[in-house]
């Protein structure tokens, strides 16, 4: 029988969290990417990409794809997604089942991008998890 890995994300604007169950939180990077301007190509990301910000030439921008717990940029956030799903499995596990907070106040439209992000990251399935109800956990 085949069983699939389960996942939590913490998807902050400062840290992105990664729990992974039976193993614990594999993952605690700061929520940054680092991209070429000219190819919109993503060179690092999490603790590299950090390093990154003021350092820059001009054809490269360090920025935080998240503003005020909701994605920014959808397109750098669900290469981040991915990014991190890949290092925090450390190996091949097919879609992985994940679940992720999201602010209290989120709108469908943020909700269905969180999800459409997991997805496009390789998560079979995603469920959705307010913060305020999470902390309580």
């Amino acid at each position: 029988m085949f069983f699939r890995k389960k996942i939590g994300i913490d998807l902050g604007t400062a840290n992105t969290l990664v729990y992974v169950a039976g193993e614990g939180i594999v993952l605690n990077e700061p929520t940054v990417v680092a991209y070429s301007l000219e190819d919109k190509k993503i060179l690092a990301v999490g603790e590299d990409a950090r390093e990154m910000i003021g350092r820059t030439p001009g054809s490269i921008v360090a920025s935080r794809p998240m503003k005020e717990g909701v994605i920014a940029d959808y397109t750098t956030t669900s290469a981040m997604i991915t990014y991190f799903l890949k290092k925090g499995l450390k190996s091949a596990v097919f879609w992985p089942e994940v679940m992720i907070s999201i602010p209290g106040g989120s709108s469908q439209v943020e909700k269905r991008a969180v999800v459409a992000a997991c997805k496009q990251a390789g998560a079979s399935d995603v469920y959705l998890i307010e913060e305020p109800l999470a902390a309580d956990r």
